[in-house]
């Protein structure tokens, strides 16, 4: 057992992601194909992602301690998965491998020179996952649990239970993304009537401006003001440069502007926003526009390297930037 393995053991977790832990197979294209167009690749390359292992890895590089649960195939691509989280200290050891004939997923990532994206999934490992007991007392057993809408929908289902099933003894703080639009989730992700059921007990529902509207019908402001409506104490929609909007617990919604910074790839940047928001505002006990500034910070500086994880700061590395603007 390696010194992580056994600090694991014997300490509480600041952090669980469930769901996804990908290979991005990222193409750098001459264009984005029109309906019945066509494109030419100019560079290729291989990297790890999917939204539960991006948060993970983020607050793991921010300095808290942070695991993964999820489900890779048999192949090499989840070697190198399983790697990468190693080489950042997240335990894996909630990570299993399926079946022999088994792929794991993978994100296609289709970028054009001006950084505009399209992303394609395929694989069945992630939508293959299921908790076990284990796992859910794995999850249990942390500061914070954060799950993706990228998550299949009995996987959700049984955190919205355990979290409604709390009976005092400390189901930790329950963070949501919803990564994806609707359209894209369909019979392999989260389904709306889960969603339903997830807000009164979500502690914080995360949702970029597209996801946003597809599920509430709103725009960022509107969906912010639809999500108090129904109960949910905190959320933060994300709206790309223009920043992102954040409920905080009082009811006030509070405007977070974005930073401008030389952006090499804006893959990850959502994923990076939200490990900062969480170790600075659940982890940190930071105040809501503080921590939103901090995530904005951490956004930017992942998004002046290649790759999701590629630029990914750490805590003295955030407060450089910030104390420079």
């Amino acid at each position: 057992m390696s010194d992580f393995d056994a600090r694991a053991d014997s300490a509480r977790l600041d952090a669980v992601a469930v769901g996804s832990a990908v290979e991005d197979r990222i193409y750098g294209l001459t264009n984005l194909p029109e309906p019945d167009g066509g494109a030419f690749v100019r560079d290729e390359a291989t990297a790890t992602g999917g939204v539960a292992a991006n948060v993970a890895a983020g607050l793991a590089r921010l300095g808290r301690e942070t695991g993964v649960v999820s489900r890779l195939g048999d192949d090499e691509a989840a070697d190198r998965i399983l790697a990468d989280l190693r080489e950042r200290a997240v335990d894996a050891r909630r990570v299993r491998r399926g079946d022999p004939d088994e792929r794991t997923t993978y994100s296609m990532i289709l970028r054009d020179p001006e950084g505009e994206r399209m992303i394609v999934n395929g694989g069945e490992a992630v939508p293959n996952l299921r908790l076990s007991d284990a796992d859910r007392e794995y999850v249990r057993r942390a500061d914070l649990a954060f799950t993706s809408a990228y998550a299949p929908d009995p996987v959700v289902s049984a955190l919205v239970e355990d979290a409604e099933r709390d009976d005092g003894d400390g189901f930790p703080p329950l963070v949501f993304d919803l990564a994806g639009p609707l359209s894209e989730l369909e019979d392999r992700a989260t389904r709306p009537e889960t969603l339903d059921a997830l807000l009164p007990v979500c502690d914080c529902f995360v949702a970029n401006a597209v996801s946003a509207r597809s599920y509430l019908g709103e725009g960022p402001r509107g969906a912010i003001e639809t999500l108090r409506e129904r109960g949910v104490r905190r959320a933060a929609v994300t709206r790309g440069t223009d920043g992102a909007l954040l409920l905080t617990d009082d009811g006030t919604v509070l405007d977070v502007p974005a930073f401008a910074v030389e952006t090499a790839d804006t893959t990850g940047a959502g994923d990076a926003f939200t490990a900062g928001l969480l170790h600075a505002w659940f982890l940190g006990d930071r105040g809501p526009r503080e921590a939103g500034r901090f995530a904005a910070a951490t956004a930017a500086l992942n998004c002046t390297a290649e790759t999701a994880r590629g630029g990914l700061p750490t805590e003295d590395d955030v407060f450089d930037f910030l104390d420079s603007r």
